[in-house]
């Protein structure tokens, strides 16, 4: 993974702190990049990137907000429903490991 190529990052990660002022609905961030990441993009001459989120719908959105979920809007973050975020948040906490894959 690398700056701007808009890829979700995939590996071992930790939700790290609650985005409280976030222009999505609730928002958790992922604390990419970790030492691997860091390592490959250095072997590569890359910038690895980072600011990667778990977020419900962009807060603006309104009644559109489902049909995004249609497209690929994320920039590399992790996008679900709001009502998903509401759930994913009472299921972890700050702190909480996970892994990405597709």
């Amino acid at each position: 993974e690398q700056e701007g190529d808009e890829k979700t990052p995939e590996g071992e990660y930790t939700l790290d702190y609650k985005k409280e002022d976030s222009s999505f609905y609730r928002a958790l961030h992922v604390n990419y990049p970790n030492a691997v990441d860091i390592a490959n993009a250095e072997k590569n001459g890359v910038s690895p990137g980072g600011f990667i989120m778990v977020h419900g719908q962009r807060n603006c959105l309104g009644w559109l907000a489902p049909v995004s979920q249609r497209f690929n809007w994320t920039n590399g973050c992790i996008a679900i429903t709001n009502s998903e975020m509401d759930e994913f948040m009472d299921l972890v906490n700050v702190g909480t490991k996970i892994q990405i894959q597709w």
